[in-house]
């Protein structure tokens, strides 16, 4: 450790600022910055305390020369990188989710989708936000999630499939108390109600308000986790809310609601316009170079 410490002085010593250190510098501060917002969002700052405190420790046995403990811990610091991986696991799982989350990410990755199960029509907004106030006024808890372009196979696993037109009646009478169907959350892939009493990974993000019931944090969870949009009807004030990138805007007017969720398809056609042109351009630069080829074969034969 005592060698360690000696080669970290040595190098910062030894280093001489050049543009591309500035420009390094800046790129390790915005990182850490947003490391340390990550970590204090989630439970691993407790966890990241702790271990603080034992780097502190074992700096301080260093600086004493203790030598008994220095000597303990140079043999467990290994062991503690390895414990840190497996006790951090689920916080870095779901950061390398939300990376991969992004649109800049999501655009060299793309997968397509098929047209049944992507867009939500008018039609199927107006039959969601018609039972979602119905069961607003009646006080019945409903978690109700709409499939973006990121696939929830592994939620629609936990529950039970349906695979059904979409209708008002349907939902109400799915999320009606005493039903066997009303525990959980209903996934909607477009026009269908794919499954019912899915299972949704809850929160972990520590800022959430204590007034937000384990519905609620189910909902932030899964937005966070995936590009979900979730309708949240709250049992206890029969307020509706709606989770998206891991953020909850609560107290919704039906129009509100309807506003947001037009949005879902008006994104759509934006993508799909753009790919229509992206493909459209590649076919022509195909067909132009076909043409040039062949228009080189026939000067050859002509010679």
């Amino acid at each position: 450790m005592r060698e360690f410490l000696r080669q970290i002085l040595h190098y910062i010593q030894s280093v001489k600022i050049q543009p591309k250190n500035i420009v390094e510098m800046l790129i390790l501060a915005v990182l850490i910055y947003f490391l340390i917002i990550w970590v204090k969002r989630s439970r691993a700052w407790s966890l990241l305390r702790g271990v603080a405190v034992l780097l502190v420790f074992i700096l301080i046995a260093n600086i004493l020369e203790l030598n008994v403990l220095t000597y303990i811990a140079d043999r467990t610091l290994n062991i503690l990188v390895i414990a840190l991986l497996i006790l951090f696991q689920p916080e870095l799982r779901a950061a390398l989710e939300q990376i991969g989350q992004g649109k800049f990410i999501r655009g060299f990755f793309r997968v397509g989708r098929s047209q049944s199960t992507a867009w939500y029509p008018s039609e199927v907004v107006e039959a969601v936000i018609d039972a979602t106030y119905v069961m607003a006024q009646n006080r019945t808890g409903a978690l109700i999630v709409l499939e973006r372009e990121i696939n929830l196979t592994d939620y629609i696993k936990t529950g039970i499939r349906l695979d059904a037109v979409a209708s008002s009646a349907l939902l109400i009478n799915i999320f009606e108390h005493n039903t066997p169907l009303h525990d959980g959350a209903v996934i909607m892939q477009g026009g269908k109600v794919t499954a019912a009493t899915c299972y949704l990974p809850l929160s972990q993000n520590m800022t959430i308000g204590k007034e937000l019931g384990t519905r609620h944090r189910a909902a932030i969870g899964l937005s966070e986790e995936t590009d979900s949009w979730v309708i949240v009807v709250s049992e206890e004030t029969g307020q509706v809310s709606l989770a998206r990138k891991g953020e909850l805007t609560q107290n919704l007017r039906p129009d509100e609601l309807r506003n947001l969720l037009m949005t879902i398809e008006a994104e759509f056609e934006r993508s799909e316009s753009r790919r229509s042109r992206e493909k459209g351009t590649s076919r022509r630069k195909k067909a132009d170079a076909k043409a040039e080829t062949g228009t080189k074969e026939e000067t050859q034969d002509a010679e």
